[in-house]
């Protein structure tokens, strides 16, 4: 009898915050300077050298345990994690150990299909980034940029309570969504502000008893971290149906070959001799001060989501897309709030459709989008007070995205005022069905589906310009 197999996965997210300096120096953070200019001396350990504690980046990772529900603990302690790597010239990285500054908490996100999904999360603390080793380019020789040495970064950990590569996904966007919302970061995983560590094990479905976990390292995209995990849980069935063993590993996920292959056997907390690190005293955070840091929280996607649904009387997926971003959600409400009055499901259907659409279509973000919320909101009125109909208001944002007149002005330039005049259509129609005679018999005679073609007949007649709810009043009238 086959076993049917239960997968536990268990993510460790890297979120680099969004700070000016480095986490305990005065070292720029910026992406994309020449290797080596933007490490300072504490950022390569050189002797005489103090760190200093960056109270922004204390801030921000306050603000994402607040906005789990974490306990915020009153006193944290930094520690060096020691081992020996080319881009860690100070032979130890300072990170948080026994006294991290977020315990606990939780994050509910939405699967496929409606279902929601409820991870506890372990703690979340701060820590600083490494170097990193360049590979090409140097003829058979390594390069280390130590530019994102000392690079703030809050490690987030959940409980292994993830049991598909589906279900990881989901909860890594959704907790890619949280930190852009709170802007504490950019979330940009090319740039390596977001990357993702998995643990993988698996187990007999029913057993209570964990299974031995490979950790999967510095997977930087959604498509590969679930095709990694997909990889890594077929691996393991295979080995263990055929009576092999698992070991626990650091694996690396090449994404050519789309596999995970062994980098180095596992290491535990003891191997790393964690101690605190002598140079940095505990960190108290007072009570007052984590309220202050309260006060700045903004609604959380998970409530602006509820109240879209609520107050504008949208679906649970349409509420969910439109405040995927915080940038998205914006633009909606003001899309709306500029609207004169309009259906709100209208504009959510433009703003998702037409204007997603061809901002994928050009790799533009919303906040370059070359139509304002203004603009979006002026053609969405039109097509609300009957001016236009939706075919017309397609070919005007067409217009909208390439130039800067207005609606109106497109309208009146180009003649694409709807026709709602009664007499006018219904010369229109008179004209069809006169210039087919046989296609009027077939209906009169019960063929109901040619009545569509009646409809597209006076829509190509009218260039598009009758108002669709009238032909279509009028037309039964006629054919009746």
């Amino acid at each position: 009898m086959s076993i049917e197999w239960e997968t536990v996965i268990g993510l460790e997210i890297h979120v680099q915050l969004m700070t000016k300096t480095k986490l305990f120096s005065g070292a720029a953070t910026e992406y994309g300077a020449a290797p080596n200019v933007q490490a300072c001396g504490i950022d390569i350990g050189l002797p005489g050298v103090l760190p200093v504690l960056n109270e922004a980046a204390l801030t921000m990772a306050i603000k994402f345990g607040l906005s789990i529900g974490a306990n915020i603990a009153h006193k944290s302690v930094f520690a060096r994690k020691n081992y020996f790597y080319p881009d860690l010239p100070k032979g130890y990285q300072i990170s948080q150990f026994e006294h991290p500054i977020v315990q606990g908490g939780s994050i509910l996100f939405d699967l496929e299909g409606g279902a929601r999904k409820h991870v506890n999360i372990t703690r979340a603390h701060l820590e600083e980034d490494a170097g990193k080793s360049l590979h090409e380019d140097f003829d058979g020789f390594s390069g280390i940029d130590l530019n994102r040495a000392g690079i703030p970064l809050i490690e987030i950990v959940s409980e292994p309570e993830l049991r598909s590569a589906k279900e990881a996904v989901a909860y890594l966007k959704a907790i890619h969504t949280l930190v852009r919302y709170l802007e504490i970061s950019d979330g940009n995983m090319q740039e390596g502000s977001f990357r993702c560590d998995a643990n993988v094990s698996i187990r007999p479905k029913g057993e209570a008893k964990l299974g031995t976990r490979a950790e999967i390292k510095n997977v930087n995209s959604f498509r590969f971290v679930e095709k990694a995990i997909n990889y890594e849980i077929n691996r393991q069935i295979d080995i263990l149906e055929n009576n092999g063993t698992i070991t626990q590993e650091t694996r690396l996920y090449d994404a050519n070959k789309d596999e995970t292959r062994s980098m180095r056997t596992k290491e535990e907390a003891n191997d790393y001799r964690y101690f605190p690190d002598p140079d940095l005293l505990p960190v108290i955070v007072e009570k007052e001060f984590i309220e202050r840091v309260r006060t700045t929280l903004p609604e959380l996607p998970r409530e602006k989501a509820e109240r879209f649904a609520k107050d504008y009387a949208l679906s649970v997926y349409d509420a969910n897309v439109l405040t995927s971003t915080r940038e998205l959600a914006d633009f909606f409400e003001a899309t709306l709030k500029a609207s004169n009055g309009s259906e709100a499901k209208l504009c959510a259907n433009w703003v998702m459709g037409e204007l997603l659409g061809a901002l994928n279509k050009t790799s533009l973000d919303i906040s370059n989008s070359p139509i304002s919320a203004e603009r979006l909101a002026k053609l969405v009125e039109r097509m609300s007070d009957k001016t236009i109909s939706g075919k017309i208001a397609k070919s005007i944002f067409d217009k909208l995205w390439t130039s800067t007149d207005s609606v109106d002005e497109i309208i009146e330039k180009d003649g694409l005022k709807q026709v709602t005049d009664n007499s006018a259509i219904e010369a229109i129609i008179d004209k069809v069905i006169a210039e087919n005679p046989t296609q009027t018999q077939d209906y009169k005679s019960g063929k109901d589906k040619l009545f569509g073609f009646f409809v597209g007949q006076v829509m190509k007649a009218s260039q598009g310009k009758a108002n669709p709810d009238l032909v279509n009043e009028l037309l039964k009238q006629k054919l009746s």
